[in-house]
């Protein structure tokens, strides 16, 4: 079973940002082979910035144990919002190692269009994700035509999971080698 967790960091609860990632979750993996678990930061603001927090750790060790995480924010002066960026923050370096990771910007234009891919790729790469598909930059003006902008998205990219997948497949388990050599 895939685990899956949407993080999206509207400062809106229940966005349309947040339906976006929904849809591409819903269009992206087969119905009954996957748990979702949805975190909607607006939800969770009076929280962000308590150290320590035990529900806050909770919901970064959600995503920390996702197989797949779609990772979605508005654009916000160019670049995604202070609070995904501070939730992002909690983690160390390679936080999100294993964890494969597709970031979903949404905004007004095209302006912003590579926001995904110049400021929230880097920052989920840096943290140890791996993030083998495009970005998805969403223009909000198209919310009438949702389902064919994601399923759009989706044909261009499934090769890039699927291919992941193989790989997967093939990789020699480090610690059952280590062992074996014993």
């Amino acid at each position: 079973m895939l685990n899956v967790t949407i993080l999206c960091g509207n400062p809106k609860k229940g966005s349309r940002t947040l339906r976006i990632a929904e849809t591409l979750v819903e269009q992206l993996v087969r119905t009954g082979e996957s748990t979702v678990t949805v975190i909607d930061l607006a939800e969770h603001t009076d929280h962000i910035f308590e150290w320590p927090s035990d529900l806050m750790a909770g919901l970064n060790q959600t995503v920390a144990d996702s197989d797949l995480l779609i990772v979605a924010s508005p654009t916000y002066k160019a670049t995604y919002t202070g609070l995904l960026k501070a939730f992002l923050d909690r983690y160390p370096a390679e936080g999100l190692s294993g964890v494969t990771a597709i970031p979903v910007m949404t905004g007004a234009d095209l302006r912003h269009s590579m926001g995904s891919e110049v400021n929230l790729r880097p920052l989920l790469v840096e943290l140890g994700a791996s993030v083998p598909t495009k970005g998805l930059y969403f223009v909000m003006s198209e919310m009438d035509h949702l389902d064919e902008k994601v399923q759009a998205w989706v044909e261009v990219n499934a090769a890039s999971l699927r291919s992941v997948a193989h790989v997967v497949d093939s990789i020699v388990d480090v610690a059952q080698t280590v062992e074996a050599a014993k």
